[in-house]
């Protein structure tokens, strides 16, 4: 995200390496992450600031040149600011899930950014990290503190809190001394902090992650130097690759499953919801839902407009996750009156037609029919 962090870049085009080669050696647990995991990979989201930064090299005496984008924006600053909305809904009642954009977010943001979020839009993304240098530390949500004042900061965890320490642990300690606490002159314990209680942060990637889509994201900060030496790279690639592989690994912790109709149809945009965790998730195109949960008992609900919702009990182990599917009947209230929608789609886009439920358009059908003497 800031081209003149460039660590996080070289190791990432490292492991995109390392993980096609210990696939064609044979390499057992690098064939099962690859066959059981969609795994994107975006070495740089900023590559006019890399550019700007590798032009002075290492020692270059601008320590922010390249950490903006060509127009001069910090894209760690520039996504649309959804915990005012969140920290609103906390107080006063409503959800902290899947917060709409504004109508005109595209004219708000970078190119950069805005190619980044229709991409976090178009897959059911579950895990994710963004890589940054500058200080030791795996860094979780949220960034913003509940009263962004100037150098204000505070602790301040999301539903998910435990979670997502747990998340920041699991790659501190795989990795070399990050765990160790004391680094670049800072001490963090466990090699983690949570954003805000480091300093508060304005519309940064890691929370828009979370109050926008399914993901969930941690922040890395990787490196001391921000643009290290090339002969330091592969100390910092040893250093990194397990807790790279482990982190990657995460994403199959928790439950996962398919939410369907009484027909078997997939049900795309159901809610699945867990009782005493204040964040939802939402199924997939292709109503496959993933939420990443520490071991424990769970009561999980799945609902969707116009269907019964349906809740199981789930005991969730610390390795492969629980497999869940939901199969929502159809709510007779709902089947038969005729319900008028807005034209449009939540986000401003319009719909070409009006929306009834499948059984009010069938009975509007057989009625405008003669009727048929059965045989």
């Amino acid at each position: 995200m800031h081209g003149d962090e460039v660590l996080g870049r070289e190791l990432l085009l490292q492991l995109s390496e390392f993980l096609c080669e210990e696939f064609r050696n044979g390499n057992r647990r690098v064939a099962q992450l690859i066959h059981d995991t969609r795994i994107h990979i975006l070495p740089s989201m900023n590559p006019d600031g890399y550019e700007a930064a590798a032009a002075q090299g290492p020692d270059y005496s601008g320590y922010l040149v390249g950490r903006n984008n060509a127009n001069g924006v910090d894209l760690n600053r520039n996504f649309p600011d959804l915990n005012t909305y969140a920290y609103y809904n906390e107080k006063y009642g409503g959800p902290n899930h899947h917060l709409p954009l504004p109508d005109n977010w595209k004219s708000q943001v970078e190119p950069e950014t805005q190619a980044v979020i229709q991409w976090l839009r178009s897959f059911n993304f579950v895990l994710s990290a963004n890589l940054h240098g500058g200080a030791v530390v795996a860094n979780y949500p949220y960034d913003k503190t509940f009263e962004n004042r100037g150098h204000y900061t505070v602790k301040t965890p999301t539903p998910d809190d435990e979670l997502f320490q747990k998340l920041a642990k699991v790659y501190s300690y795989a990795h070399g001394w990050m765990h160790q606490g004391w680094n670049c002159g800072d001490y963090f314990p466990d090699g983690i902090t949570n954003g805000a209680s480091w300093y508060s942060l304005s519309k940064g990637m890691q929370d828009f992650n979370y109050l926008h889509t399914n993901c969930f994201e941690i922040t890395l900060e990787l490196s001391c130097n921000k643009f290290p030496w090339q002969e330091e790279l592969y100390r910092e690639w040893l250093g990194n690759r397990e807790a790279l592989i482990q982190f990657l690994e995460q994403a199959h912790h928790g439950i996962r499953g398919m939410v369907f109709d009484e027909n078997h149809n997939h049900l795309a945009g159901a809610v699945i919801s867990v009782r005493g965790i204040n964040h939802d998730v939402t199924s997939g195109d292709d109503g496959d839902f993933f939420r990443l949960l520490l071991p424990g008992t769970y009561t999980v609900t799945a609902t969707a407009p116009g269907f019964n919702p349906e809740t199981v009990n789930v005991t969730v182990g610390p390795a492969e996750p629980k497999l869940v599917d939901f199969h929502l009947k159809r709510s007779i209230s709902q089947a038969v009156p005729i319900r008028k929608v807005p034209n449009k789609r939540p986000g401003g886009r319009a719909l070409s037609k009006k929306v009834q439920p499948r059984a009010a358009r069938k009975k509007e059908r057989e009625m405008k029919q003669p009727q048929r003497t059965s045989a």
